[in-house]
């Protein structure tokens, strides 16, 4: 069996695509049962986030589970197959192990070096869990990366590199202040009360938020969150919980609004928006679709020329210049443009017309225009720059006013995948808004620390680790098989000795029995220390079957050791969350 994964997440797919490819928790069980129950898979587990889709699975065939896996993805995230498959990232055997590795620290996050991929991995594994279908593989797999990317956050410096998705995005609405600063005294609104909810709630409780308000489509989840941010004691921040039919109301008051729910549909529309901020900015302040968003992402209107002058029907597409007017200047302007387009650019600024074809006309029939009229034309204006330096403007310059958008008065932060928060709300005055899409575009020229070279290495260091452990594990059963086997031999032939030695003393049977499986342990012994080092190494899972032929092992006795061991296996996963629950509990 083989590990794969198949996927797509912001770096390999838009947005839009992402978006429709969610998956709800139901759809992210039926896809698990699905998938173990396709003829290439043993194993499976998804790793869904609000930028990520990604299906983990043992398989026995790489081609065919790949044409599985992406397959089962089509069928429950809605996207045709045909529309998916272009998105979609495969990774094989240690590529695969280097990626969730990769994916645990950080390195592979919209924002690099945020933590709170390191829930979502501990929760796609306990759902796993929970519904059986993780195995040894995916068991061994998830947990590592989990200690892969507690170790890169503890020994590196790689939460510099980047903050939380959260942290991140609040960022984008201080102008370059902290978050701390900006976010005190103010009121917010946190709508949902899952992983990344409470994560905002909790950023926006320490930052000296004067009110959060929770809403979420279960009352106790809010009302839990609500209580948790009270009693936590590090805060003076009122928390309370209310039902998601008071949303509008509230945000009336609000001055921040975090949403991050499991809709498939807009949790708030911009009339819902609209209505919100209605009063609490200038009336006719500019915003509606005829605006522009500038390179400090605000909502500015795009107002009519305010100078001397149109565009209307100019034959010639100008640059615009610094300043609202343009002009056609040296031989630059020249350059490329034939005569005849230069000739009608003429015309029309001293309002003359001029047939786009630009063919000479005689009373008898129409030619085309010959090269020696297009030289005579191009010398004529050569002779005007050379006089008055440049060719005529169509206008001068005027300085355009603008009307000044108001601060303001309602940032909304949506991470929700697919959106919550319906996109028109940027073009309302007083409104700013920032979504997945946006802080992608922000956060790709982010720079990168020093610290992203030593988790890269870290990563390697245990990818290494890893695959030498599996290759080890994978002969473990095959060894343990054939110790059986000799203490079976062992008894057996102790037995026969008592029935034609009916006589001896129990001293004396002890001394037999023991130096019999003491010969045994030692020849035993080097042949199997030495095939777990070789099968510890790249091409080694042969030297299990080699084992097995050598001593004709009985295969299905390999196979309960190894059913055994992924009980061991299961148990030992069940006590590490239930050990990692009672720590957080603690903390």
């Amino acid at each position: 069996m083989s590990l794969l994964v198949v996927g797509l997440s912001h770096r390999s797919a838009p947005v839009s695509v992402l978006e429709r490819a969610a998956l709800s928790l139901d759809a992210q069980i039926k896809l698990l049962q699905d998938t173990v129950a396709a003829e290439p898979t043993a194993e499976a587990a998804v790793l869904a986030t609000c930028n990520r889709i990604e299906l983990y699975a043992d398989v026995d065939k790489f081609h065919a589970g790949v044409a599985e896996l992406s397959t089962l993805l089509a069928q429950h995230s809605g996207v045709g197959l045909d529309e998916i498959t272009p998105y979609l990232y495969v990774h094989y055997e240690d590529r695969a192990v280097h990626h969730l590795f990769s994916v645990a620290c950080g390195l592979d996050s919209m924002v690099v070096g945020e933590g709170q991929i390191l829930g979502q991995i501990k929760d796609a594994l306990a759902r796993a869990q929970e519904l059986n279908t993780a195995g040894r593989l995916l068991n061994d797999l998830f947990q590592q990366s989990l200690r892969v990317g507690k170790r890169a956050h503890s020994e590196t410096g790689i939460d510099r590199a980047g903050q939380s998705l959260v942290t991140f995005g609040l960022e984008q609405f201080t102008t370059g202040a902290d978050v701390e600063g900006w976010a005190r005294g103010k009121r917010a609104v946190v709508i949902g009360a899952g992983s990344m909810s409470s994560l905002a709630a909790a950023t926006l409780a320490r930052a000296g938020v004067r009110e959060i308000v929770i809403a979420n489509r279960t009352p106790d989840r809010a009302e839990r969150l609500a209580q948790i941010l009270t009693e936590q004691g590090e805060t003076d921040v009122l928390a309370r919980a209310v039902p998601m039919e008071s949303v509008p109301a509230e945000l009336t008051r609000a001055d921040v609004v975090v949403s991050c729910t499991g809709a498939t549909g807009l949790v708030l529309t911009a009339e819902m928006v609209a209505a919100a901020v209605r009063g609490r900015v200038p009336e006719g302040a500019p915003a509606g679709p005829e605006s522009r968003t500038d390179t400090r992402g605000d909502v500015r209107p795009v107002l009519p020329p305010t100078s001397i002058g149109s565009d209307d029907d100019c034959p010639l597409d100008l640059p615009a210049a610094q300043g609202g007017g343009f002009s056609v200047l040296g031989e630059a302007a020249v350059a490329g443009m034939d005569a005849a387009t230069l000739e009608q650019h003429a015309a029309w600024v001293d309002n003359a017309t001029v047939d786009r074809r630009a063919k000479s006309r005689t009373p008898e029939r129409e030619t085309p225009r010959t090269p020696a009229a297009d030289a005579e034309l191009i010398a004529a204006l050569v002779a005007a720059v050379a006089v008055t330096g440049r060719i005529t403007e169509l206008r001068r310059p005027e300085p355009v006013v603008e009307v000044p958008r108001p601060a303001p008065v309602l940032a909304l932060l949506d991470l929700a995948m697919p959106r919550d928060i319906d996109a028109a709300a940027h073009r309302l005055a007083g409104v700013r808004l920032v979504d997945i899409e946006s802080l992608a575009e922000v956060s790709a020229d982010a720079p990168m620390a020093s610290d992203v070279d030593l988790v890269r290495r870290i990563v390697s260091d245990e990818v290494a680790a890893f695959g030498d452990a599996q290759r080890a594990a994978h002969i473990t059963p095959t060894v343990v098989a054939l110790r059986a086997m000799a203490a079976d031999v062992v008894a057996s032939e102790i037995a026969r000795l008592e029935g034609r030695l009916p006589g001896l003393d129990d001293k004396h049977r002890g001394e037999i029995n023991q130096t019999v499986r003491r010969v045994v342990d030692k020849l035993l012994h080097a042949p199997t220390v030495r095939v777990k080092q070789l099968a510890a190494e790249p091409g080694g899972a042969g030297y299990a079957d080699a084992l097995r032929t050598l001593f004709d092992l009985d295969q299905e006795t390999v196979a309960a050791v190894s059913r055994a061991e992924d009980s061991d296996q299961q148990a030992a996963g069940d006590k590490y969350f239930e050990a990692d629950a009672e720590n957080r509990g603690r903390s």
